[in-house]
């Protein structure tokens, strides 16, 4: 089945950007929406941001509009966020997941395969 893997995680000042990295293996990522999810301490996992199968089309939760970044390159089956004037708040494991599906939205329960998570930490 379609595994996923997260990388780029680290350690960040505020201000600070970082890219995450989605690699997907076992399948093409062609027929499948992508989507960042991220959960902080304490607190349910929240929709970040996703992206169609074709990439024509993007969603942002209100709190990461502006700042971040998807993007995908489906010749090398990856998925990308680029987050930028990270704030301590960002703090949270991110996932990335896929949803065979033609859109894409932020809800969870739409998505059938996760990765492991990579740690984002914002902090001076």
């Amino acid at each position: 089945q379609l595994q996923l893997v997260e990388f780029g995680g680290g350690l960040v000042q505020p201000g600070g950007s970082l890219r995450l990295s989605c690699a997907a293996s076992r399948f093409t990522l062609d027929y499948f929406a992508i989507g960042w999810f991220r959960q902080a301490p304490g607190k349910e996992r929240e929709g970040a941001s996703c992206i169609s199968s074709s990439g024509g089309i993007t969603n942002y939760s209100d709190s990461v509009k502006g700042r971040f970044t998807i993007s995908r390159d489906n010749a090398k089956n990856m998925v990308y966020l680029q987050m930028n004037n990270l704030k301590p708040e960002d703090t949270a494991v991110y996932y990335c997941a896929a949803d065979i599906s033609v859109g894409c939205d932020l809800d969870e329960n739409e998505y059938d395969y996760w990765g492991q998570g990579t740690q984002v930490t914002v902090s001076s």
